[in-house]
């Protein structure tokens, strides 16, 4: 007997549609992650490498600023010491020399010899004064701008360091479609950093916050500056 026939099999197609999670999930899955991108491809590996670098110097470089800025506050607070001591010396000199001159022209009458010879040599004390207090506060201005300036160039290496880990991020991200031939937008991060800067404060008022100690110790030398004539002619 003849076998019967098969009936024909019917094939429907059904469409399969994936959405952009799924197929993420599914290329890491499968070993299509960015990363392994990035040490599949030479180009990108070496990028990578090398922005790594780069951003090791800057955290450097950071670091050594940040270590002179602490230097020079610290030199700064040392010779604010010193001036303000050796004003405190000098007009306990300038006491003792005027109780003793007094003292010596005591037994002679007031007003004697003594008293007015301390008192016409009054400016030699006080240009010794003067001389060591513009000295002082010129050291202590040397070590302020210092300081203003690895301030300033902490900001900019800052800067540099924030577009630079944006670029590493985006290489991790992108994979091999990153564009090997873009580079860290330095010069955005740094105009930017100079217009807040410039904005933050007007520029006598900004000048005027970061000079306040210099003007601060001027202001003590010009009032002990006549000090000296009224506690030895007093």
């Amino acid at each position: 007997m003849a076998e019967p026939a098969k009936n024909d099999a019917h094939i429907v197609e059904i469409p399969v549609s994936i959405d952009k999670a799924t197929a993420a999930e599914a290329a890491e899955a499968s070993g299509a992650h960015p990363l392994g991108e990035i040490a599949a491809s030479a180009g990108h590996l070496l990028l990578l490498k090398l922005w790594q670098r780069e951003e090791d110097r800057l955290g450097r470089r950071a670091c050594a600023l940040e270590s002179r800025m602490d230097a020079a506050r610290r030199d700064a607070f040392y010779l604010c010491t010193a001036f303000l001591a050796f004003h405190g010396l000098s007009l306990a000199l300038l006491f003792t020399a005027s109780v003793a001159a007094a003292a010596a022209a005591g037994s002679g009458g007031i007003g004697g010899p003594a008293t007015s010879a301390a008192c016409r040599r009054w400016w030699a004390p006080s240009s010794l004064s003067l001389a060591a207090s513009l000295a002082l506060a010129a050291a202590v201005q040397l070590r302020v701008c210092a300081y203003w300036r690895a301030a300033s160039r902490l900001r900019r290496e800052r800067g540099d360091a924030r577009a630079l880990a944006r670029a590493v991020q985006e290489l991790r991200m992108k994979g091999a479609a990153f564009d090997l031939s873009k580079e860290p937008q330095y010069g955005v991060t740094r105009a930017k950093c100079a217009s807040v800067e410039g904005s933050g404060a007007w520029a006598p008022l900004r000048w005027c916050q970061q000079n306040v100690v210099t003007a601060c110790l001027l202001a003590v030398a010009a009032a002990a500056l006549p000090s000296g004539k009224f506690i030895l002619c007093a």
